[in-house]
């Protein structure tokens, strides 16, 4: 009979059942949109012209299987992260999907105009990819101060990198058949500018108003004595080990400014200069004096023992082993 696990939660599947319900969700429609792709392809095979429709071919058939191999690594990493990210990663690889299959069968008019389109579709994916990390980072930071007005700085910081995106795309894409005027890339400049203020702004008003960090201050890992020299370090982390004694057994080390025994004492008897004297050692007790009478036989003694060799100390002990 097996014995239930205590820690286990109690309906394990419902709470696997969002993550469940959106990675299913999210490999359905990129199964969508990898067959409207291959429609898409098919129908510009059957009415397009018939230049280079080999390697155009071969070109789709190698974007379809990139698409394949990054939606299966989405699907893995769906788990492991929020669900608006996981959504958000999946429409950009459909989006680059898209994209991909237009530069591939759009009818070129320069004879070059194959190359210039690989080239242009690397700039795409990288600009997707850096504004999807970029949103990432910003939504962990808003997290740390998440406030009204943090919470519209973000909107509107999203909202503007989109538009950004979008207008440094539409270029890349479609830059053989349109002419884009001065106006319009003054307008990309203004809203880099005001993307890149959004994004300054939260990192700032973290460092100002931000609740700090706590960091788990460190302890020696001796004994009570220690921790009462130093009361305001905070609770011990781990298990404290005894304080070591003189070899008298009874009082402790002095204890170094770091937190640490005075191992230096223990052999000199003396303590080192700024560390924390808890008392001062007592002398070993002394054999009493030979008497000249001659004392009453009795029984052998064992002789007595010295507190080290040859009137040196013990070696202090060890640490007990994990």
């Amino acid at each position: 009979m097996t014995v239930p696990d205590p820690h286990a939660p109690a309906h394990p599947q419902e709470a696997d059942a969002p993550v469940s319900s959106l990675l299913r969700a999210a490999i359905w429609v990129a199964i969508g949109a990898l067959i409207a792709s291959a429609i898409v392809c098919v129908v510009w095979v059957l009415v397009g012209d018939q230049n280079d429709i080999v390697g155009k071919a071969f070109l789709t058939i190698l974007l379809l299987v990139a698409f394949a191999g990054v939606t299966i690594l989405d699907a893995h990493l769906a788990p492991r992260r929020p669900a608006w990210f996981a959504l958000a990663s999946m429409g950009t690889w459909i989006l680059i999907l898209l994209i991909g299959a237009v530069l591939i069968w759009m009818p070129e008019r320069y004879s070059w105009d194959g190359f210039t389109r690989f080239v242009q579709f690397l700039f795409i994916v990288l600009i997707l990819q850096l504004a999807l990390l970029h949103v990432r980072l910003y939504m962990k930071a808003l997290q740390r101060y998440d406030t009204p007005f943090t919470r519209t700085v973000a909107i509107i910081t999203i909202v503007l990198v989109v538009a950004l995106v979008v207008l440094l795309i539409l270029p890349l894409m479609l830059s053989e058949y349109l002419w884009f005027p001065d106006i319009y890339w003054r307008v990309v400049v203004a809203v880099a500018i005001l993307a890149a203020v959004g994004t300054a702004l939260i990192p700032l008003v973290n460092v100002l108003f931000a609740p700090k960090r706590p960091r788990a201050a460190a302890l020696p890992p001796y004994g009570a004595l220690a921790a009462a020299a130093a009361p305001a370090a905070g609770a011990p982390q781990q298990e404290l080990l005894p304080w070591p004694n003189y070899v008298d057994g009874i009082t402790p080390l002095p204890m170094l400014p770091d937190g640490s025994p005075d191992w230096n004492a223990y052999y000199s008897g003396y303590p080192t200069p700024g560390a924390h004297v808890f008392g001062t050692p007592q002398a070993a007790p002394q054999p009493a004096p030979a008497s000249p009478e001659p004392a009453a036989p009795s029984a052998p003694s064992a002789p007595a023992q010295s507190p080290g060799y040859e009137g040196y100390p013990p070696p202090p002990p060890l640490p007990p082993h994990q």
